[in-house]
Protein backbone atom coordinates (compact mmCIF):
# COMPACT_ATOMS: atom_id res chain seq x y z
CA UNK A 1 0.00 0.00 0.00
CA UNK A 2 1.25 3.14 -0.81
CA UNK A 3 1.65 6.17 1.90
CA UNK A 4 0.96 9.97 1.13
CA UNK A 5 1.13 12.68 3.12
CA UNK A 6 -1.51 14.71 2.93
CA UNK A 7 -1.07 18.30 4.16
CA UNK A 8 -4.49 19.24 6.16
CA UNK A 9 -5.17 22.55 6.86
CA UNK A 10 -8.56 21.89 8.12
CA UNK A 11 -10.61 23.51 4.97
CA UNK A 12 -13.01 21.52 3.19
CA UNK A 13 -10.47 21.31 0.39
CA UNK A 14 -7.51 18.93 2.26
CA UNK A 15 -10.01 17.61 4.42
CA UNK A 16 -11.69 15.98 1.06
CA UNK A 17 -8.47 15.36 -0.34
CA UNK A 18 -7.45 12.96 2.72
CA UNK A 19 -10.95 11.45 2.28
CA UNK A 20 -10.67 10.58 -1.86
CA UNK A 21 -6.91 9.48 -1.22
CA UNK A 22 -8.43 7.09 1.36
CA UNK A 23 -11.06 5.89 -0.98
CA UNK A 24 -8.34 5.21 -3.62
CA UNK A 25 -6.37 2.65 -1.62
CA UNK A 26 -3.69 4.67 0.12
CA UNK A 27 -2.27 4.93 3.54
CA UNK A 28 -2.91 8.29 4.48
CA UNK A 29 -1.08 10.13 6.85
CA UNK A 30 -1.99 13.64 7.99
CA UNK A 31 -0.06 16.72 8.43
CA UNK A 32 -0.82 19.53 10.28
CA UNK A 33 1.80 22.62 9.69
CA UNK A 34 1.85 25.12 12.92
CA UNK A 35 3.41 28.20 11.79
CA UNK A 36 3.74 30.31 14.65
CA UNK A 37 3.78 28.50 18.11
CA UNK A 38 6.54 28.32 20.48
CA UNK A 39 6.41 25.66 22.55
CA UNK A 40 6.45 22.45 19.78
CA UNK A 41 8.85 20.14 18.90
CA UNK A 42 11.34 21.95 15.71
CA UNK A 43 10.65 20.11 12.78
CA UNK A 44 14.63 19.73 12.69
CA UNK A 45 14.42 16.76 14.63
CA UNK A 46 12.01 14.97 12.45
CA UNK A 47 9.96 14.56 15.30
CA UNK A 48 6.02 14.81 14.50
CA UNK A 49 3.69 15.81 17.96
CA UNK A 50 0.65 14.10 18.20
CA UNK A 51 -0.56 16.69 20.81
CA UNK A 52 -2.75 19.33 19.89
CA UNK A 53 -3.41 21.04 23.19
CA UNK A 54 -0.55 23.35 23.51
CA UNK A 55 -1.37 25.60 20.43
CA UNK A 56 -2.75 28.81 21.28
CA UNK A 57 -5.83 30.50 20.15
CA UNK A 58 -4.87 32.74 17.25
CA UNK A 59 -6.62 35.01 14.47
CA UNK A 60 -4.94 33.59 11.71
CA UNK A 61 -6.37 32.12 8.58
CA UNK A 62 -4.49 28.90 7.76
CA UNK A 63 -2.68 27.74 11.10
CA UNK A 64 -5.21 28.97 14.20
CA UNK A 65 -6.30 26.66 16.97
CA UNK A 66 -9.90 26.08 15.47
CA UNK A 67 -8.05 25.20 11.98
CA UNK A 68 -6.04 22.57 13.98
CA UNK A 69 -9.40 21.14 15.72
CA UNK A 70 -11.01 21.06 12.91
CA UNK A 71 -8.34 19.04 11.24
CA UNK A 72 -8.10 16.46 14.16
CA UNK A 73 -11.72 16.38 13.70
CA UNK A 74 -11.53 15.19 10.15
CA UNK A 75 -8.61 13.03 10.67
CA UNK A 76 -10.85 11.44 13.81
CA UNK A 77 -14.43 11.16 11.09
CA UNK A 78 -11.56 9.66 8.31
CA UNK A 79 -9.56 7.56 11.06
CA UNK A 80 -6.27 8.21 9.99
CA UNK A 81 -3.16 9.70 11.84
CA UNK A 82 -2.77 13.35 11.93
CA UNK A 83 0.68 14.94 13.12
CA UNK A 84 1.60 18.59 14.01
CA UNK A 85 4.91 19.86 12.50
CA UNK A 86 6.14 23.27 13.94
CA UNK A 87 7.41 25.00 10.79
CA UNK A 88 7.90 28.63 12.89
CA UNK A 89 11.27 29.54 12.02
CA UNK A 90 10.70 28.96 8.53
CA UNK A 91 7.48 30.56 8.26
CA UNK A 92 9.01 33.52 10.21
CA UNK A 93 11.53 33.56 7.19
CA UNK A 94 8.37 33.96 5.04
CA UNK A 95 7.21 37.28 7.31
CA UNK A 96 10.46 38.96 6.78
CA UNK A 97 10.29 38.83 3.48
CA UNK A 98 6.71 40.06 3.20
CA UNK A 99 7.49 43.39 5.35
CA UNK A 100 10.80 43.62 3.40
CA UNK A 101 9.28 43.17 0.09
CA UNK A 102 7.00 46.12 0.65
CA UNK A 103 9.50 48.41 2.16
CA UNK A 104 11.66 47.73 -0.81
CA UNK A 105 8.98 49.30 -3.05
CA UNK A 106 7.54 45.53 -4.27
CA UNK A 107 4.59 43.67 -3.74
CA UNK A 108 4.98 40.37 -2.32
CA UNK A 109 3.29 37.01 -2.48
CA UNK A 110 4.12 35.01 0.59
CA UNK A 111 1.56 32.49 -0.59
CA UNK A 112 3.88 31.23 -3.02
CA UNK A 113 6.79 31.73 -0.33
CA UNK A 114 5.25 29.41 1.57
CA UNK A 115 4.58 26.82 -1.47
CA UNK A 116 7.81 26.54 -2.37
CA UNK A 117 9.70 26.60 0.71
CA UNK A 118 7.21 24.78 3.42
CA UNK A 119 4.46 22.89 1.61
CA UNK A 120 6.59 22.03 -1.33
CA UNK A 121 9.77 22.25 0.25
CA UNK A 122 9.96 21.07 3.64
CA UNK A 123 7.15 19.08 3.90
CA UNK A 124 8.76 17.19 0.88
CA UNK A 125 11.69 16.36 3.18
CA UNK A 126 9.50 15.94 5.91
CA UNK A 127 7.73 13.04 3.48
CA UNK A 128 11.08 11.27 2.63
CA UNK A 129 11.80 10.73 6.00
CA UNK A 130 9.13 8.98 6.81
CA UNK A 131 9.34 7.31 3.61
CA UNK A 132 5.96 8.75 2.16
CA UNK A 133 5.37 8.05 -1.32
CA UNK A 134 3.46 10.91 -2.19
CA UNK A 135 2.57 14.40 -0.92
CA UNK A 136 -0.45 15.56 -1.37
CA UNK A 137 -2.57 19.24 -0.88
CA UNK A 138 -5.96 20.87 -1.65
CA UNK A 139 -4.75 22.82 -4.37
CA UNK A 140 -6.86 22.90 -7.62
CA UNK A 141 -4.29 21.96 -10.02
CA UNK A 142 -3.62 18.97 -11.66
CA UNK A 143 -0.39 16.60 -12.06
CA UNK A 144 -0.39 14.53 -15.59
CA UNK A 145 2.16 12.05 -17.25
CA UNK A 146 2.61 13.68 -20.68
CA UNK A 147 3.25 12.48 -24.35
CA UNK A 148 6.87 13.31 -23.57
CA UNK A 149 6.88 10.83 -20.83
CA UNK A 150 7.48 13.10 -18.18
CA UNK A 151 5.11 14.63 -15.45
CA UNK A 152 3.40 18.07 -16.47
CA UNK A 153 1.43 20.31 -13.72
CA UNK A 154 -2.07 21.81 -15.71
CA UNK A 155 -4.43 24.05 -14.20
CA UNK A 156 -7.50 22.26 -12.46
CA UNK A 157 -10.80 21.32 -14.03
CA UNK A 158 -12.22 23.67 -11.99
CA UNK A 159 -11.18 27.17 -13.68
CA UNK A 160 -13.14 29.40 -11.45
CA UNK A 161 -10.96 27.49 -8.76
CA UNK A 162 -7.70 26.71 -10.47
CA UNK A 163 -4.64 27.37 -8.31
CA UNK A 164 -1.86 26.26 -10.55
CA UNK A 165 -0.43 30.22 -10.37
CA UNK A 166 0.63 29.94 -6.98
CA UNK A 167 2.40 26.65 -7.66
CA UNK A 168 4.76 27.59 -9.99
CA UNK A 169 7.63 27.28 -7.81
CA UNK A 170 7.73 23.77 -7.48
CA UNK A 171 10.50 21.42 -8.06
CA UNK A 172 10.06 19.54 -11.85
CA UNK A 173 11.57 16.56 -10.04
CA UNK A 174 8.58 16.54 -7.46
CA UNK A 175 5.95 16.61 -9.86
CA UNK A 176 5.87 12.70 -10.12
CA UNK A 177 5.24 12.59 -6.08
CA UNK A 178 2.28 14.53 -6.05
CA UNK A 179 -1.26 14.14 -5.65
CA UNK A 180 -3.70 17.06 -5.78
CA UNK A 181 -6.96 15.05 -5.70
CA UNK A 182 -9.34 17.73 -5.91
CA UNK A 183 -7.99 19.08 -8.79
CA UNK A 184 -10.63 17.57 -11.26
CA UNK A 185 -13.34 18.70 -9.19
CA UNK A 186 -15.40 21.62 -8.91
CA UNK A 187 -15.52 23.19 -5.44
CA UNK A 188 -18.74 22.69 -5.56
CA UNK A 189 -18.47 18.94 -6.03
CA UNK A 190 -16.00 18.91 -3.11
CA UNK A 191 -18.31 20.67 -1.20
CA UNK A 192 -21.06 18.15 -1.58
CA UNK A 193 -19.02 15.15 -0.56
CA UNK A 194 -17.61 16.73 2.32
CA UNK A 195 -21.63 17.42 3.01
CA UNK A 196 -22.15 13.44 2.19
CA UNK A 197 -19.77 11.57 4.59
CA UNK A 198 -20.99 13.93 7.56
CA UNK A 199 -17.81 16.55 7.27
CA UNK A 200 -18.49 19.40 9.73
CA UNK A 201 -16.14 21.41 7.44
CA UNK A 202 -18.23 21.13 4.17
CA UNK A 203 -19.42 24.88 4.18
CA UNK A 204 -16.77 26.19 6.10
CA UNK A 205 -15.43 29.55 4.06
CA UNK A 206 -12.42 29.47 2.32
CA UNK A 207 -9.71 30.80 3.58
CA UNK A 208 -8.95 34.64 2.29
CA UNK A 209 -6.00 36.38 1.78
CA UNK A 210 -2.71 36.78 3.65
CA UNK A 211 -3.05 33.82 6.43
CA UNK A 212 -0.79 36.32 8.87
CA UNK A 213 -2.43 39.25 8.32
CA UNK A 214 -5.80 38.59 10.62
CA UNK A 215 -7.58 41.74 9.46
CA UNK A 216 -6.18 41.90 6.15
CA UNK A 217 -4.27 45.48 7.29
CA UNK A 218 -0.89 45.17 5.32
CA UNK A 219 -0.02 48.39 6.07
CA UNK A 220 -0.62 48.24 9.78
CA UNK A 221 1.31 44.95 10.10
CA UNK A 222 4.67 46.02 8.25
CA UNK A 223 4.67 48.99 10.10
CA UNK A 224 4.13 46.88 13.49
CA UNK A 225 6.73 44.91 12.44
CA UNK A 226 9.14 47.28 11.48
CA UNK A 227 8.33 50.64 13.45
CA UNK A 228 12.24 52.32 13.09
CA UNK A 229 12.05 51.71 9.30
CA UNK A 230 10.48 55.15 7.74
CA UNK A 231 8.73 54.64 4.30
CA UNK A 232 6.45 57.94 4.32
CA UNK A 233 7.57 60.19 1.14
CA UNK A 234 5.83 62.75 -1.50
CA UNK A 235 3.14 61.31 -4.15
CA UNK A 236 4.57 62.97 -7.88
CA UNK A 237 3.15 62.84 -11.22
CA UNK A 238 4.92 61.40 -13.78
CA UNK A 239 6.54 64.62 -14.83
CA UNK A 240 7.63 65.25 -11.17
CA UNK A 241 4.72 67.49 -9.73
CA UNK A 242 4.31 67.06 -6.29
CA UNK A 243 0.77 66.50 -5.36
CA UNK A 244 0.35 64.66 -1.99
CA UNK A 245 2.14 62.84 0.98
CA UNK A 246 1.56 59.50 1.86
CA UNK A 247 2.35 57.34 5.35
CA UNK A 248 4.05 54.61 3.74
CA UNK A 249 4.99 52.44 0.86
CA UNK A 250 4.17 49.64 1.79
CA UNK A 251 0.18 51.36 1.72
CA UNK A 252 0.67 50.73 -2.28
CA UNK A 253 0.84 48.50 -4.92
CA UNK A 254 1.27 48.88 -8.79
CA UNK A 255 -2.10 49.67 -10.35
CA UNK A 256 -3.85 50.85 -7.40
CA UNK A 257 -6.51 53.63 -7.55
CA UNK A 258 -8.00 53.90 -4.31
CA UNK A 259 -6.56 55.31 -1.09
CA UNK A 260 -4.13 58.01 -2.73
CA UNK A 261 -5.89 60.90 -1.69
CA UNK A 262 -5.41 63.10 -4.53
CA UNK A 263 -8.17 64.81 -6.84
CA UNK A 264 -6.44 65.55 -10.72
CA UNK A 265 -9.71 65.68 -12.56
CA UNK A 266 -9.37 62.06 -13.94
CA UNK A 267 -8.56 58.39 -12.55
CA UNK A 268 -4.86 58.38 -11.09
CA UNK A 269 -3.12 55.28 -10.42
CA UNK A 270 0.35 54.16 -9.36
CA UNK A 271 2.47 53.34 -12.03
CA UNK A 272 5.65 53.27 -10.30
CA UNK A 273 7.10 53.08 -6.26
CA UNK A 274 10.90 54.80 -5.74
CA UNK A 275 11.98 53.07 -2.58
CA UNK A 276 15.50 54.75 -2.48
CA UNK A 277 13.35 58.43 -2.78
CA UNK A 278 10.25 57.25 -0.89
CA UNK A 279 8.40 58.52 -3.95
CA UNK A 280 4.55 57.03 -5.33
CA UNK A 281 4.58 57.55 -8.66
CA UNK A 282 1.03 58.19 -9.96
CA UNK A 283 -0.16 58.59 -13.74
CA UNK A 284 -3.07 57.68 -16.30
CA UNK A 285 -4.44 54.55 -17.00
CA UNK A 286 -2.10 54.66 -20.24
CA UNK A 287 0.85 55.68 -18.20
CA UNK A 288 -0.04 52.71 -16.55
CA UNK A 289 0.27 50.20 -19.32
CA UNK A 290 3.03 48.24 -19.82
CA UNK A 291 4.00 45.87 -22.74
CA UNK A 292 7.20 43.89 -21.28
CA UNK A 293 8.84 43.01 -18.54
CA UNK A 294 12.00 41.16 -16.83
CA UNK A 295 11.67 38.07 -14.35
CA UNK A 296 14.19 36.76 -12.20
CA UNK A 297 14.61 33.54 -10.16
CA UNK A 298 12.68 31.35 -13.14
CA UNK A 299 11.44 27.82 -12.63
CA UNK A 300 10.67 25.62 -15.51
CA UNK A 301 8.54 22.42 -15.40
CA UNK A 302 9.58 21.85 -18.79
CA UNK A 303 13.06 21.40 -20.40
CA UNK A 304 14.92 24.45 -19.94
CA UNK A 305 13.77 26.48 -22.42
CA UNK A 306 17.09 27.72 -25.11
CA UNK A 307 15.43 29.88 -27.18
CA UNK A 308 12.37 32.19 -27.48
CA UNK A 309 9.14 30.88 -27.46
CA UNK A 310 4.91 32.00 -27.49
CA UNK A 311 2.85 30.99 -24.46
CA UNK A 312 -0.11 33.05 -22.45
CA UNK A 313 1.43 34.89 -19.86
CA UNK A 314 -0.18 35.78 -16.24
CA UNK A 315 0.87 38.62 -14.20
CA UNK A 316 -1.24 38.27 -10.68
CA UNK A 317 -3.34 35.17 -9.62
CA UNK A 318 -6.97 36.81 -10.34
CA UNK A 319 -6.01 37.93 -14.31
CA UNK A 320 -5.97 36.55 -16.71
CA UNK A 321 -3.09 35.28 -18.90
CA UNK A 322 -2.22 37.60 -21.60
CA UNK A 323 -0.62 35.88 -25.31
CA UNK A 324 2.82 36.86 -24.96
CA UNK A 325 6.19 35.88 -26.40
CA UNK A 326 9.20 34.90 -24.11
CA UNK A 327 12.32 35.46 -24.70
CA UNK A 328 15.32 33.40 -21.89
CA UNK A 329 18.02 35.83 -21.02
CA UNK A 330 19.69 33.79 -18.47
CA UNK A 331 19.55 30.21 -17.05
CA UNK A 332 17.34 31.74 -14.09
CA UNK A 333 16.06 34.99 -16.33
CA UNK A 334 13.62 35.97 -19.15
CA UNK A 335 12.16 38.68 -20.62
CA UNK A 336 8.08 38.72 -22.14
CA UNK A 337 6.95 40.72 -24.26
CA UNK A 338 2.60 40.91 -24.37
CA UNK A 339 0.55 41.37 -27.86
CA UNK A 340 -1.53 43.69 -25.84
CA UNK A 341 -0.68 46.06 -22.84
CA UNK A 342 -1.33 44.72 -19.61
CA UNK A 343 -1.95 46.88 -16.23
CA UNK A 344 -0.94 46.41 -12.49
CA UNK A 345 3.15 44.81 -13.68
CA UNK A 346 4.58 44.97 -9.87
CA UNK A 347 7.83 43.83 -8.87
CA UNK A 348 7.82 41.53 -6.74
CA UNK A 349 4.49 39.55 -8.30
CA UNK A 350 5.40 36.18 -9.95
CA UNK A 351 4.33 35.90 -13.70
CA UNK A 352 3.96 32.74 -15.27
CA UNK A 353 3.70 30.85 -17.96
CA UNK A 354 1.28 28.29 -19.89
CA UNK A 355 0.35 26.84 -23.00
CA UNK A 356 -3.01 26.14 -22.92
CA UNK A 357 -4.41 24.74 -19.55
CA UNK A 358 -0.24 23.54 -19.31
CA UNK A 359 1.84 25.29 -16.41
CA UNK A 360 5.09 26.03 -18.34
CA UNK A 361 7.07 28.11 -15.28
CA UNK A 362 7.34 30.83 -14.16
CA UNK A 363 9.63 33.99 -12.34
CA UNK A 364 9.49 37.05 -10.09
CA UNK A 365 8.68 40.35 -12.13
CA UNK A 366 11.57 42.32 -11.61
CA UNK A 367 11.44 45.52 -14.06
CA UNK A 368 8.71 46.55 -16.63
Amino acid sequence: MKRVLVAMSGGVDSSVSAYLLKEQGYEVVGVFMRHGIRTSVGFEKRKPERSLTVLHKAKQGCCSLADAEDAQRVADRLAIPLYVLNFEEEFQQIVEYFVDEYIRGRTPNPCIVCNNRLKFGKLFDYAFSVKADFVATGHYARVRLTNEGTYGLFCGHDTSKDQSYVLFGIRREDLSRLLFPVGEHTKAEIRKIAAEIGLRVADKPDSQEICFVADNDHPRFVREYRPEVDTSGEIVTTDGKVVGHHGGLERFTIGQRKGLGIALGEPHYVVRIEAETRRIVIGTRSELARWELTASGANWLIDTPRESFSCEAKIRYRTSAVPARVTILAPDRFHVRFERPCYGVAPGQAVVCYQGDRLLGGGWIDSS
